[in-house]
């Protein structure tokens, strides 16, 4: 019989594991998303990860001829993403149950998703941004951490994911330093209900990028990850290699006064973002002296490259097993001697 582990999340997203493979930019593939989504939970990818749009259309018309299991569709939602209206529009047509928005305003998002009958989450670092999504008719927020990977947030979620389920009346997905079932059974007992986890489906088997970032992932430690704003202009969460030693992690005074001058933000920010995209995608498909791994500190939980399958299947059982053993430390004799 299939475990199921029944949540808020579970029950609005008909799938019987809490778990969303996140999606990460040139990571998350075709195969990542149906094996995640066909073991119970939901498979998510970034539409920007296919280029040109014809592309993600077919991507879509695979996932959705592979499984008939809810999968997620992340769209960026600033002014940067010239596609996201019509990488919305092929994911409704395409029947996308979730959505996962980030980096902008989720409004359109929301009402047209709604419209479809699927659901809308949105990525958020702190209270002021999850209120307002909440009041836009967001389903549920996906709470970004410390020691997530990408675009990670400032607070512990040991305190994000309380103060946040203790101050909305939607969902709360935790994000942020999960990679096995400790820490997912760590993040449900926090009151989240769901986790999202990212960087542990990157040393994954079915992952498309090139074997020196798995095996980044698997040799290093929480102590490499490091917050660089030299990528996106925003901060965001890559293993240290020396080339980013050498690149430093703060973006040059003349860009973040260009930033910052409301007259030239508008062109420099698409401009920020378009070259660390292409950085990220030079360093995940081949080698190269310009190497930027996107990666939290969640690799210090991963010393192996696994299918999907085995990585969902030991996240759940680690998490039972992390479970089962509370009622034990509980009842144990803690009186002094």
């Amino acid at each position: 019989m299939p475990i199921s582990i029944r949540t808020a999340f579970t029950d609005m997203m008909k799938c019987s594991l809490p778990i969303i493979g996140a999606p990460m930019f040139l990571v998350s593939n075709v195969d990542i998303v149906v094996a995640i989504s066909e073991a119970g939970g939901v498979g998510a990818f970034p539409a920007l990860n296919y280029r040109p749009i014809e592309e993600y259309r077919k991507a879509l018309q695979q996932i959705k001829s592979r499984t008939k299991k809810p999968i997620g569709v992340n769209i960026i939602v600033n002014k940067s993403n010239t596609r996201q209206v019509d990488d919305l529009k092929e994911a409704l047509d395409a029947g996308v149950e979730l959505f996962i928005t980030s980096l902008g305003s989720p409004k359109q998002v929301i009402l047209d998703a709604h419209k479809n009958g699927a659901k809308v989450v949105c990525d958020v670092t702190n209270l002021e941004h999850a209120l307002k999504v909440q009041e836009m008719g967001a389903d549920g927020v996906i709470a970004v951490s410390t020691g997530a990977g990408g675009h990670a947030g400032p607070i512990s979620p040991l305190v994000l994911i309380p103060w946040l389920t203790k101050e909305l009346s939607i969902p709360v997905i935790a994000a942020g330093g999960i990679a096995d079932g400790k820490s997912m059974a760590a993040a449900l007992t926090l009151g989240a209900s769901a986790v999202s986890v990212g960087t542990r489906f990157i040393a994954s088997k079915e992952a498309s990028v090139d074997i020196s970032y798995k095996e980044a992932i698997v040799k290093s430690s929480p102590e490499d990850i490091v917050m660089t704003t030299r990528i996106s202009g925003t901060p965001a969460a890559v293993i240290k290699t020396p080339y980013i030693e050498k690149m430093g992690l703060d973006l040059p005074w003349y860009l973040e006064l260009l930033k910052k001058n409301k007259l030239s933000k508008k062109y420099v920010v698409p401009l920020i973002h378009l070259l660390g995209m292409r950085q990220l995608e030079q360093a995940a498909v081949g080698p190269t002296w310009k190497t930027v791994w996107s990666a939290g500190q969640s690799v210090g939980l991963i010393d192996e490259i696994l299918s999907c399958d085995e990585i969902m299947a030991r996240l759940v059982r680690e998490y039972q097993e992390t479970i089962s053993a509370v009622p034990a430390a509980r009842h144990s004799d803690t009186s002094p001697s």
